[in-house]
């Protein structure tokens, strides 16, 4: 076995073994979070190698890994995915990069959607004849570049905002991400912390109602508009680690592996890990992996995909990929996304 292998194989148990020492807490913080959406993963790429992306990204979804990949961007990029998910929800991320002289930047749009519904009250069970709907966004505008050959750092802002009927909560954060290319060959590290910002408050018109603010006086005025306070919820704050190794890379053939370890403020701590098999000098790929190791009552199971690269015309690379994820009692979900550089 060689030294740069030995390397890569204690790296990468190192990182299971603390996301395992930290799970071993087994504190329970499942449902503490406001705009749980942004822990959606996005890419079929990323998701197919089981989350285990973060020393990887280096396509226009690295504003969401880690925005410190984007700055490996060589060309325009247009990146768009679409998915089912879970009870019948509409998942999408579209993402635009673009190199300049000192850097990349970048602008990406996420979006939680599903159908309206009926309005129920117990005058009228089976409805009113009203509407309303449910929606989450975030909208983000990002920046890498890489401070040498080997270390790049990014940063993506957004806006993030959740509606449901009359009721809306927002909120400013920011993704920041860094990702270094070891002296030892095929071997990468990369750390992000996603999320890092105000708590968010739901307020709206739904929340108005009449109150008596002094039900001993009487006389009052006993309906008095007043708004009800909801509580305060953080982010779902998560600091991801990753390390992931090119176990050979020839013209033809190429296999990676990777593991990330994460560190979120509203779960356990979990580790991920998956491969990537790159075959006809990256033209086509074969992915796996497997999810929220170490995370007790976990949902999330194992994730496989494939994907298709092909330069259809001079200056123009075009890349769909499917993912497959499997979960222990929702159903499972499919992924697309496709990307156009130029």
């Amino acid at each position: 076995m060689t030294s740069i292998m030995k390397k890569a194989i204690s790296l990468a148990a190192v990182s299971l073994l603390l996301a395992s020492a930290a799970a071993a807490q087994n504190v329970t913080k499942t449902g503490t979070t406001a705009a749980k959406f942004l822990s959606i993963p996005v890419g079929s790429r990323a998701l197919g190698m089981g989350g285990a992306y973060v020393s990887i990204a280096n396509d226009a979804s690295a504003m969401y890994w880690n925005p410190g990949g984007l700055a490996k961007l060589p060309t325009n990029e247009l990146f768009v995915q679409h998915s089912e998910w879970l009870a019948d929800i509409n998942f999408d991320y579209l993402a635009m990069a673009v190199p300049f002289a000192d850097g990349v930047a970048g602008i990406n749009l996420t979006a939680m959607t599903m159908s309206e519904f009926e309005v129920l009250t117990e005058e009228f069970p089976d409805g009113t004849g009203e509407t309303f709907a449910a929606s989450s966004y975030a909208l983000g505008v990002a920046y890498a570049r890489n401070l040498t050959d080997r270390f790049g750092i990014g940063a993506n802002v957004k806006y993030i905002t959740e509606k449901i009927g009359n009721t809306t909560a927002s909120s400013i954060a920011v993704d920041i991400g860094t990702m270094f290319t070891t002296p030892f060959a095929g071997i990468r590290l990369g750390a992000s912390i996603s999320n890092f910002g105000n708590k968010m408050q739901m307020t709206g018109d739904d929340l108005l109602v009449q109150s008596d603010i002094d039900p001993q006086f009487s006389g009052n005025n006993p309906n008095i508009n007043s708004y009800l306070a909801t509580e305060k919820f953080d982010l779902p704050l998560l600091l991801r680690i990753g390390i992931s190794w090119d176990a050979f890379n020839t013209e033809q053939n190429r296999l990676t592996l990777a593991v990330d370890g994460g560190h979120p403020n509203d779960n356990s701590e979990y580790a991920n890990a998956g491969f990537e098999y790159a075959l006809f000098n990256e033209t086509v790929f074969l992915r796996g992996g497997y999810k929220s190791i170490f995370l007790s009552d976990r949902e999330e199971k194992f994730a496989f995909g494939g994907g298709f690269h092909y330069k259809f015309v001079r200056g123009f690379d075009v890349a769909l990929n499917y993912a497959f994820e499997q979960f222990e009692h929702l159903d499972n979900v499919h992924k697309f996304s496709f990307s156009l550089r130029f």
